[in-house]
């Protein structure tokens, strides 16, 4: 069966009243960016329904691939489509339809017409009667099922013709960039992707940081986490990803403060430089893939203390969850293999081998005073030494 369009289906977009043609094209960006490695697609809106035709040769697969990675499509139907709106073309188009999608035609169906051609001369339910009428006339072990039917046979009547019987299902959420912009500290672990994936889900766009520690972290570590990054931005969008030398900062912890209290202070200093690129770049929040408890830096209290060294908000989407339920999730949206990856990130090598689970801030701001003499140089160094790569999906 050879498909030359697609009808989108939205979910919660159809419920944002006057500023639902925001998130509408919003969602029509985000296709056009999922279906461009693809091939060249026509993409419209049109009386609460979103349409991308195909105006030339594509693979099937790689397109409805890159439709169930867009937040805000709830639904993908692959559809024929006829130029002329007459009732004979109609049922013919229809006929052959079924004919070729449907080899085995032991099933129940019902017909359902959405007729906007408002000056089309029969009603929905009379077309509607009609279409299955000869459907039976035609394939003599079909049966209508008006409740509870195996296939739902769709045809819309507009200044063309549309008619599909099968959904595919998307990812739901909403349409990146309709809420804001924010920071993703990004790791090469499981637990980061993961959480960008679901903070984007809701249509935060996203920049990401990650901490480099040469030469106690290899350039495979780095690649790790740039490949990460561009997993996760076939859901996402295209991203500017942070790349912070982080070893001079991490030495003067290590020389200077209490070992059991090494990862807490490093993470704080890890906000501190994730927040100012933030602030240069309008992201209105910080997004680390921390879990209560999974960890000695994710217990309540070492959480309070690394939020203290921020001011903008910290969002933890994996912050109610089990590791088999990030692990799951990483595996749906391909990360896992890439993070399960043997190449150390700085948190790892630099941990200690007893680590407060308790700590106190005022602790804590007291054992940091011991790198006043240099942390201000340090930061400055290591911000002023960024490197910055765009990445995308199809790159």
């Amino acid at each position: 069966m050879e498909y030359k369009a697609f009808l989108i289906k939205y979910g919660e977009i159809g419920v944002k009243g006057k500023n639902r043609f925001r998130f509408e094209d919003a969602l029509v960006t985000q296709m056009h960016y999922a279906l461009d490695p693809v091939g060249d697609f026509k993409i419209r809106k049109e009386s609460g329904r979103i349409f991308a035709e195909a105006l030339g040769e594509y693979d099937f697969e790689e397109a409805t691939a890159a439709l169930s990675c867009v937040f805000g499509i709830s639904g993908i139907c692959p559809i024929v489509v006829g130029e002329d709106n007459d009732l004979d073309s109609i049922t013919e188009i229809l006929l052959d339809y079924m004919a070729e999608r449907y080899h085995d035609l032991h099933f129940t169906f019902k017909v359902m017409v959405r007729r906007a051609d408002k000056s089309f001369p029969m009603t929905s339910m009379e077309l509607a009667a009609f279409l299955g009428e000869k459907l039976l006339e035609r394939f003599g072990d079909l049966k209508v099922d008006v409740h509870d039917p195996d296939v739902y046979v769709t045809v819309e009547v507009r200044d063309k013709i549309y008619i599909y019987t099968e959904e595919l299902p998307g990812p739901g959420g909403m349409p990146i960039g309709t809420n804001g912009k924010a920071m993703l500290l990004l790791s090469g672990g499981i637990d980061s992707p993961v959480a960008g994936y679901m903070i984007s889900k809701r249509g935060v766009r996203l920049e990401a940081t990650y901490f480099h520690a040469p030469p106690y972290t290899s350039e495979r570590a780095k690649q790790k986490v740039v490949d990460l990054a561009r997993l996760i931005s076939k859901y996402t969008g295209p991203i500017h990803l942070h790349i912070v030398n982080f070893t001079d900062i991490q030495m003067a912890i290590y020389e200077k403060c209490p070992h059991d209290e090494l990862t807490i202070i490093m993470r704080r200093y890890m906000m501190k430089i994730a927040e100012y690129f933030a602030k240069e770049n309008d992201c209105l929040g910080l997004v680390t893939g921390e879990s209560i408890g999974q960890v000695a830096s994710q217990t309540m209290q070492s959480l309070y203390c690394t939020d203290a060294a921020a001011t903008l908000p910290v969002f933890r989407p994996c912050i109610g969850m089990d590791k088999n339920d990030i692990i799951h999730l990483a595996e749906k949206i391909g990360t896992f293999e890439t993070s399960i990856l043997p190449y150390e990130d700085c948190c790892t090598i630099f941990v200690a081998k007893h680590p407060v689970t308790k700590p106190r801030l005022d602790v804590i701001e007291r054992s940091e005073k011991k790198l006043k003499d240099c942390i201000d140089d340090l930061l400055k160094t290591a911000i002023e030494t960024e490197e910055v790569i765009f990445i995308k999906a199809c790159d």
